[in-house]
């Protein structure tokens, strides 16, 4: 018998008073669950914390729900509305496209289907299992098949047709490889496929199934759903059309070059190469066909892609849109589970601002559904920011079980699984995170908070460091503000991206989180802005301000990001796929855009190692009468403890540059040293394979703690690590790097000058 199991989302992670949330729960084994609302406090069990705390909350949600198990379609494709049955022309026709299949031979897979495998009716381009282009067709009793001979090549760019002659009752299939020097896997000074003909009966006439063409897929059913999506095409199409008549030679030959077909006998016609702007594309695949029977992407197929005429020069779609019309479907894509709401909740006036979750507990089971409460109005000196975006990054995470040497050999350690590292293998639909890649090898681009995240489970620890990461590491940050006396409210990354400096402006000291790695371009202007109007930030992590991200403002709950040629990074893009379809700029590292994080927090990424946290040690600036107060009350080495792996200066390490872009009036207080050499060089500056990068070897790996002044009394302080924030709560916060958390909290609350 499985295990039973509750889960959710929200569908607004950050939410005012007066706002209504709604809950999407699936369950598996639990038929009813009873809800609480509760204020999250502290999530680390780690000895020496203070252990998981959470505050039941009076709220009108809590009480009893019914629960079921919803069905989560996963996979990307394009739907094209057909409630005429226009898409299944009368007489004869054909189908034809530009494909750059990735997983041919895996599984069946439709290219342009207007086809129902329940009621055994329409039709379908795609390819079979062998990995052969393939026409299939019913007429609502029997579904007959042609089948080309040879089969395609992964991540070659192709041709492909099949012509319906309705009065021979045959169907031809051709397909010709369109290699260049640039666009596939192989050269064309290979013997490549110059074209290939096959012709076979079809003895019966295709009926209209009357559901919808798809791009990428066609219609089916599943246990339990009466319609779902199966047949998922793995990798790229480019620009699929549908013409009256059987086809021939010559004509094929026209569409082959490229040429728009002739409207006279266009059903339909697909552009995927139509609808860029300077701020990239949204999900609309537009029709310039007669009918203009647009569709509309699902689970968002990834746009901004190279197409079947890319010619290497230009390496963005803005320079030439007609190069990119290659769209990537992915068959493990998801978006969004589009749950149905289990229960709804409207969030009250006087709730206080905060990190809350609804908690379900059934049958033996728990879970806790988190969302971020921030004011109405701000009237808080202090705000937390936590940074979403990067939880997006890291939801889900799926590289553990998968790549277990490679994980071991960074971290220096064996894996740490937990019940949600085994719960996310047994539920692929929930998605993956942006360090994974999906089936057929492409790395993740795409993610959201509408689905279940794991790593937004306050107690959470991530199996590749053994520790809290993300969510449940700033928690502890949380926990010892509630400990302070300061009233603070809550915002998030979400906020911030669509708010800019206004969301910041009314409070003198922002905090982060101890990893705000991912920052769109909004984010970071707005954060540049709110420090030089007077703005103080409490930098209290590492490797932050790291990757450049994209929210398309419509649908703030998906975030895209491309690894590019620098950075620590689980994959890599392909040339010439570089930019963001959400905003039409460029991706990867913000450092290779010319904003290095030393430029705004002082410090920037410098190694990383999950093996050991030390402790930090005195340097002679932490004595300059301007800012004695900030290590007041501690001794020449300070924060030998923390929650993650015993020590605050680790996991991953920031340092002070000039050379970056470090402010030259910086003080430099504190650093770490003695990291082991599983702390190795950040590789965007290891220019050539040379020895001496290890923490024993290298003096740049160490976190430094520094503090600078900004425009009209701004200033940041930077503690360089990530393990600072999970220290803070170390002997129930009597320890010294509370103690300098607090140092610097009460001066940056003050007005005037810090230093």
């Amino acid at each position: 018998m499985a295990k039973p199991w509750i889960t959710g989302y929200v569908d607004s992670l950050s939410v005012r008073p007066g706002e209504t949330l709604q809950f999407m729960v699936s369950a598996e084994g639990v038929s009813a669950a009873d809800v609480q609302l509760v204020r999250l406090i502290h999530g680390d069990e780690a000895p020496g914390g203070p252990g998981f705390v959470e505050r039941e909350i009076a709220a009108s949600m809590n009480g009893t729900v019914e629960l079921s198990t919803q069905f989560t379609q996963a996979g990307s494709f394009v739907v094209v509305p057909d409630a005429t049955g226009a898409l299944l022309p009368k007489g004869s026709f054909t189908v034809h496209a530009f494909v750059w299949p990735t997983t041919p031979g895996k599984a069946r897979q439709a290219l342009v289907a207007q086809f129902d495998a329940v009621t055994r009716a329409g039709y379908a381009l795609g390819i079979n299992e062998a990995g052969c282009l393939s026409f299939w067709a019913g007429d609502g009793q029997e579904v007959h098949e042609v089948a080309g001979e040879r089969p395609l090549m992964a991540r070659m760019w192709y041709f492909v047709t099949a012509s319906y002659d309705a009065e021979r009752g045959t169907v031809e299939l051709y397909q010709e490889a369109v290699a260049n020097a640039y666009n596939s896997h192989l050269s064309p000074i290979l013997p490549l496929d110059d074209g290939t003909r096959v012709a076979g009966p079809l003895a019966l006439a295709p009926r209209s199934s009357g559901t919808d063409l798809l791009l990428g897929g066609f219609h089916a059913e599943a246990p339990g759903v009466p319609r779902c999506v199966v047949g998922l095409f793995n990798g790229k199409l480019d620009r699929p059309g549908i013409q009256g008549g059987a086809l021939g030679l010559a004509e094929l030959a026209r569409l082959r070059s490229g040429a728009t077909p002739s409207p006279a006998g266009t059903v339909a016609y697909w552009d995927t190469s139509a609808g860029y702007t300077e701020h990239g594309i949204g999900d609309r695949v537009v029709d310039v066909g007669p009918l203009g029977l647009h569709g509309q992407g699902y689970n968002r197929p990834v746009r901004a892609m190279t197409g079947w005429n890319w010619r290497g020069k230009d390496d963005c779609f803005r320079l030439a849109p007609e190069q990119y019309g290659g769209i990537y479907f992915n068959e493990d894509a998801i978006i969004d589970c589009r749950w149905q709401p289990t229960f709804r909740w409207t969030v009250p006036q006087d709730l206080k601002s905060g990190v809350y979750a609804a908690r379900l507990r059934g049958d033996g089971v728990e879970d806790h559904i988190t969302f971020f409460v921030r004011p109405t109005t701000a009237t808080a000196k202090v705000a937390m920011l936590m940074p979403t975006a990067s939880y997006l990054a890291y939801a889900n995470e799926r590289f553990v079980l998968g790549e277990v040497g490679v994980v071991e050999a960074i971290t220096g350690h064996g894996l740490i699984l937990h019940d949600d590292d085994y719960f996310l293998g047994k539920h692929p639909e929930f998605g993956a995170s942006t360090y994974d890649h999906h089936l057929d090898g492409a790395g993740v681009c795409y993610t959201s908070y509408r689905r279940p995240i794991m790593g937004l489970r306050p107690r959470h620890r991530m199996a590749a460091t053994g520790v809290p990461w993300q969510f449940a590491a700033d928690m502890s940050i949380v926990w010892w503000l509630e400990q302070c006396g300061h009233d603070f409210d809550v915002i998030t990354d979400e906020d911030l991206d669509r708010e800019g400096v206004a969301l910041l402006a009314p409070y003198k000291v922002v905090l982060n989180g101890t990893h705000s790695e991912y920052y769109s371009e909004r984010m970071m202007d707005a954060t540049d802005q709110y420090l030089a109007r007077g703005g103080r930030v409490m930098y209290l992590g590492a490797n932050g301000y790291y990757w450049v991200v994209g929210f398309r403002p419509d649908e703030p709950w998906c975030m895209e990001v491309r690894k590019l040629n620098s950075g620590s990074r689980a994959w890599q893009a392909a040339p010439g796929e570089y930019y963001l379809a959400s905003t039409g700029e460029k991706s990867g590292i913000w450092r290779d855009r010319g904003r290095a994080p030393q430029k705004s927090m002082g410090v920037g990424f410098t190694s990383e190692g999950m093996d050991e946290c030390m402790p930090y040690r005195r340097l002679p600036d932490s004595r300059d009468p301007r800012v004695a107060w900030v290590l007041e009350g501690v001794g020449e080495e300070f924060g030998a403890n923390g929650l993650a792996l015993g020590g605050a200066a680790g996991l991953e390490l920031d340092r002070y540059d000039l050379m970056w872009g470090t402010p030259p009036d910086t003080w430099l207080l504190a650093c770490s040293s003695g990291h082991s050499d599983n702390y190795p060089h950040v590789g965007e500056e290891v220019m050539f394979n040379i020895p001496g990068t290890g923490g024993t070897q290298d003096f740049q790996i160490r976190g430094d703690v520094t503090l600078f002044k900004c425009r009209a009394g701004g200033a940041v302080f930077a503690t360089g690590s990530i393990a600072w924030g999970q220290a803070l709560p170390w002997n129930n916060g009597d320890n010294d790097i509370a103690r300098v958390t607090r140092n610097v909290l009460e001066r940056f609350i003050q007005d005037g000058e810090v230093a």
